[in-house]
């Protein structure tokens, strides 16, 4: 947990900022967050601009007592994605937790997005808009036919920059760490980075700096040629991607390893993931199929005859098996995420995803600089 002066700092910066913008009438929230060892604070400045009808940690990246802290003041519940897949068990959540009020969603991962409509148009209260932390979770409500109300995207703002680049580094981190408890080394066994958005780019760099050699596939050509200038090896396909790596990173956030792709990966090779396993690997497809062993704590043989491959952290985010950590730089998207929450809550915005205000980001980013660096 942070120490009392390094709390106060924080807590006084997400004030600041979720002061900022002033918000009349405070709608009700619900929180879907990664309740990691800061994020108390980050609520608290949640707390300030809405009343939280319920907190929903992300359920492989809790902090034990950053949970115990949250339960003292707030409802928590658990998270799943079956919660929130069905249309009428959404809708009776929602409504368990914040009957007829106004209310703003934040997620992380698009949990809302396949019931939006259902609960935009049913629930009793009105659906005020979603505020959205993730790439995965941008795309998941950007892909629907038509939003029913306004989304506020971070996922994309160069606020996240710093903490895709840390994140990266903590994903190649795990990773090396969880290799080498099997008395084993990155050297000598080449990676595939399976896509090349913001942290599959920072993973790349941070492997070949390591001196590991690396090959990219993404879907999007454009990607493969970035990867190209920056002097990856590329792979047009999948397949050719994987054959003989003895790494492999997935960092798409929607399925980079499918049923038939896992039989495409060399013997021996580890697989980890940035993301949630149901996210990014169809692990699920694999039960009967193959002999599962868990051999290391966090490391997984999946075997079959002839054919075998370890998982690491059972395919989920493999960085939070050593806390996460990237430093303040996390507390940037934190306090744009409570911008977001602030302008829903302070004025109506056409159906449709949304960005946070250029000149809002510079006065977090020039906050930020104050509290955590050029003013410390």
């Amino acid at each position: 947990m942070l120490e009392d002066f390094e709390r106060g700092r924080v807590t006084a910066f997400f004030r600041r900022v979720a002061d900022a913008i002033p918000v009349i009438d405070r709608p009700s929230s619900l929180a879907i967050t990664h309740l990691l060892a800061e994020r108390p604070a980050f609520l608290e400045g949640v707390a300030r601009l809405s009343n939280i009808a319920a907190v929903l940690p992300k359920p492989r990246s809790v902090n034990e007592a950053a949970l115990r802290e949250v339960r003292v003041s707030l409802q928590v519940d658990a998270l799943n994605r079956g919660l929130f897949a069905d249309p009428e068990s959404a809708l009776a959540y929602v409504e368990s937790r914040a009957p007829g009020r106004d209310l703003v969603l934040l997620d992380v991962g698009g949990y809302f997005a396949p019931t939006l409509q259902h609960l935009h148009t049913h629930f009793t209260g009105r659906l005020i808009g979603v505020v959205e932390d993730t790439e995965n979770g941008h795309q998941r409500y950007a892909d629907l036919d038509k939003l029913p109300c306004p989304v506020f995207s971070v996922a994309r703002s160069p606020l996240k920059d710093p903490e895709d680049y840390l994140v990266g580094q903590s994903v190649v981190f795990s990773t090396e760490a969880l290799v080498r408890s099997r008395d084993d080394i990155l050297n000598g066994r080449p990676a595939c980075v399976i896509g090349y958005g913001k942290l599959g780019r920072s993973i790349a760099a941070m492997l070949h700096a390591k001196h590991v050699g690396v090959t990219v596939y993404d879907i999007d050509p454009v990607r493969r040629v970035q990867a190209l200038s920056q002097g990856y090896r590329t792979a047009a396909t999948l397949a050719e991607a994987l054959a003989g790596a003895g790494i492999v990173v997935c960092a798409t956030g929607n399925f980079a390893l499918r049923e038939d792709d896992f039989a495409r990966v060399a013997n021996g090779a580890y697989i980890a993931s940035v993301t949630s396993s149901d996210d990014e690997l169809e692990l699920s497809a694999l039960n009967g199929l193959h002999a599962r062993t868990q051999i290391e704590p966090h490391v997984t043989r999946y075997a079959r005859t002839g054919h075998y491959f370890y998982v690491l952290a059972d395919g989920n985010a493999v960085n939070f098996l050593h806390g996460a950590s990237v430093g303040s730089f996390i507390l940037l998207v934190q306090a744009e995420i409570l911008a977001g929450l602030a302008l829903l809550a302070s004025a109506s915005h056409d159906p449709g995803m949304w960005e946070v205000p250029r000149e809002v980001r510079q006065s977090i980013a020039g906050t930020w600089l104050t509290y955590f660096h050029e003013g410390s």
